[in-house]
C-alpha cells in the first residue's frame, strides 16, 4: 500500500466512524486508568517506583493502562464499525507508555547523566514519529522504503532498516536490564543482603551478566549471527591483554576490595595522605569524601598494591592524629599531659577509646609526639575538631613555655652563609715578605 492509498483509506475511516463514540470510550478509559493507578498508589503509600512515581499521573503504569482500556475498546469497536481516533489513541499512548518507562528507568539509574537526558530526547522524538506514521497508516511504506536502503559491510550488505531495529531493540533491552536489575535490588538484595558492599557486588555482577544476555538476545532478534562474535571476543581478550591490562586490573581490583571486605562503603580511610569517607566503590575507581567536601577518585587497582590506612572501627569510631616536635630538653610527662588535655577539652572527642599520647621518636633536634583520638561522628567533619585540639595544644604549650623543635640545618645554614658573605667583603691582608707574618704596622 503506498501513501496515497493509505491517506484514502484514513479518511474514509474518519468519515465513517462515530466521533462521540469513540471520544466517549477514551474519556472512559482514561478515567478507570486513573482510578486504577490512585488505588494502587493509595495502597502501596508514597513512592518513587518506576511504574506508579511520585504523583498518579507521573509514573509509567497510568498511559500503560490506559493504553490496555483503549486496545480493547478499539478491538470490541471494530467488530461493527469503521474506528478511527481509538486507533490514533493506540498509537500515541503506545508511544505515551514507551517514553514514560525509558525516562523514569533512566532517571531512577542515572540521575544526574547528561548523555541520559539526550538520549531521552532523541528516543521521545523517534517514538512521537513512529506514532504520527502509524496513526497515518503511513509506517508500512516507509519501513519498506529503509528496508531498500543497504549498507554494505565488507562482504555482505545491511539494510538500514535492520540497522534501526537492531539500535533501537538494543536500546529498549538495555533499559529493560536496568529496570529488572533497579527492582531485584529494591525487592531482594537491600531485604536480603545487609553489608552494603556485598550488596554493591551482587549489583554490578548481576547487571553484568543481565546486559551480557539483553546484548544477545537483541542482536539474534535482529538476525546477527551470535557465532560471528567468537573473532570480536577474541580480539576483545587481546585488547584487555595489552592495551586495556589497567582497566581490566582495576576492574578486578573493585571486585576483590568488595569482596574480601577490607575496605567498605561508609569507611573513613587516609589514601596517599588524603583522609575522607568512602561513598562508592564504582568498577573502575573508588570515590573518598573529605570533611570539607572534596573528593578524590582512586583508582581500585590502588587500593589493592599500595598501603591505606582504615580509620574506621566496626563500631564507626574515627580516628584523627596529631604529631608535634618539641625540644630535646621537654619535660616529657609535662608535654603528654597537655597534649590529652587539649583533646579531653573538645565535646565531640569520645572517652572510649580514650585519648593517648606516645613518643614515637628521639631525634637530633628534638622529640617526636603522637596524639591520637576518636570521634564518633565523622559525618560532621574531621577538619574542625582536629583544628581545636591543635588550638587548644599550642596555647597550652605556650603557656608553660614549651617550644617546638626546629632542624639545626635550617639554624646553620643563614649563620654559615652569613660568615661565608662576611669573609669575602673583608680585605686581604697585606703579603708578608721573607715569609715573615704582618705586624699590623706600616
Amino acid at each position: 500500500m503506498n501513501g496515497a492509498d493509505a491517506l484514502e483509506r484514513l479518511f474514509d475511516d474518519f468519515q465513517r466512524s462515530s466521533s462521540w463514540t469513540e471520544f466517549g470510550l477514551i474519556a472512559l478509559c482514561l478515567v478507570l486508568a486513573f482510578l486504577i493507578t490512585r488505588g494502587l498508589r493509595n495502597k502501596h503509600g508514597s513512592t518513587t517506583s518506576v511504574w506508579l512515581g511520585p504523583t498518579t499521573l507521573s509514573g509509567a503504569l497510568f498511559p500503560l493502562l490506559w493504553l490496555i482500556l483503549v486496545a480493547c475498546a478499539q478491538a470490541l469497536l471494530s467488530r461493527f464499525e469503521p474506528v478511527f481516533w481509538l486507533r490514533v489513541a493506540t498509537s500515541i499512548l503506545l508511544s505515551l507508555a514507551l517514553i514514560r518507562f525509558v525516562v523514569r528507568v533512566l532517571a531512577k539509574t542515572f540521575p544526574e547523566s547528561t548523555p541520559a537526558r539526550l538520549f531521552e530526547r532523541i528516543f521521545s522524538w523517534l517514538a512521537w514519529g513512529v506514532a504520527v506514521l502509524a496513526s497515518l497508516g503511513l509506517l508500512p511504506s516507509v519501513m519498506a522504503d529503509l528496508d531498500s536502503v543497504h549498507i554494505p559491510l565488507g562482504k555482505t550488505s545491511l539494510s538500514l532498516l535492520t540497522l534501526i531495529e537492531g539500535v533501537v531493540s538494543a536500546g529498549l533491552m538495555m533499559v529493560a536490564v536496568l529496570w529488572a536489575a533497579a527492582l531485584f535490588e529494591q525487592r531482594v538484595l537491600n531485604q536480603v543482603v545487609h553489608d552494603l558492599s556485598m550488596r554493591k557486588v551482587a549489583m554490578n555482577l548481576m547487571r553484568t551478566v543481565l546486559i551480557t544476555v539483553g546484548l544477545l538476545i537483541s542482536l539474534s532478534i535482529v538476525g546477527v549471527d551470535l557465532t560471528a562474535l567468537s573473532v570480536m571476543g577474541g580480539a576483545v581478550g587481546v585488547g584487555l591483554g595489552f592495551g586495556m591490562q589497567k582497566i581490566a586490573s582495576n576492574y578486578v581490583s573493585g571486585f576483590l576490595v568488595l569482596i574480601e571486605r577490607a575496605l567498605r562503603i561508609g569507611d573513613n580511610v587516609r589514601v596517599d595522605g588524603f583522609e575522607g569517607k568512602i561513598t562508592d566503590i564504582r568498577t573502575r575507581y573508588t570515590v573518598i569524601r573529605a570533611g570539607n567536601g572534596r573528593e578524590s577518585i582512586v583508582p581500585n587497582e590502588s587500593l589493592i598494591t599500595q598501603r591505606v590506612e582504615n580509620l574506621t572501627d566496626f563500631d564507626q569510631r574515627f580516628a584523627l592524629t596529631t604529631t608535634i616536635v618539641v625540644e630535646l630538653d621537654s619535660n616529657v610527662e609535662q608535654v603528654t599531659q597537655l597534649m590529652l588535655a587539649a583533646a579531653r577539652a573538645q565535646p565531640r572527642v569520645i572517652d572510649k577509646p580514650a585519648p593517648s599520647v606516645l613518643l614515637d621518636d628521639i631525634l637530633a633536634h628534638g622529640l617526636q609526639f603522637t596524639l591520637t583520638y576518636f570521634i564518633n561522628d565523622p559525618g560532621n567533619g574531621q577538619g574542625n575538631v582536629r583544628s581545636a585540639v591543635n588550638i587548644a595544644m599550642l596555647a597550652g604549650l605556650r603557656e608553660a613555655d614549651l617550644r617546638l623543635a626546629v632542624p639545626k640545618q635550617r639554624l646553620a645554614w643563614p649563620i654559615e652563609a652569613g660568615a661565608q658573605e662576611a669573609a669575602r667583603s673583608e680585605p686581604a691582608p697585606p703579603a708578608a715578605k721573607n715569609g715573615a707574618a704582618p705586624t699590623g704596622h706600616a
